[in-house]
């Protein structure tokens, strides 16, 4: 069965972080498996801190934006690939 692909989509405009926090790793690296209400990065405004989470099963494919990029509300983040 071929692998489909799911966008993860930031919700919010903000500041993008792979990390919860500046000492920690990344919430997840390219490559690894995901689940359903895994969080994969954070976005920042105004000092507040809201999970991006994965709304699906499979493989994180590739993030397409890095640490600290500003978002704007409904662009891609990362695309993962579903099974």
């Amino acid at each position: 069965m071929p692998s489909t692909k799911s966008q993860v989509l930031s919700p919010i405009p903000g500041v993008f972080y792979r990390k919860p926090a500046p000492d920690k790793e990344v919430f997840i690296k390219e490559g690894d498996a995901v689940k359903s209400g895994d969080v994969i990065g954070l976005v920042e405004v105004m000092k507040n801190f809201y999970e991006i989470k994965a709304e699906t099963d499979g493989v994180l494919e590739s993030f397409l934006v890095n640490e600290e990029d500003i978002l704007d509300a409904g662009q891609e983040i990362a695309v993962i690939s579903v099974q």
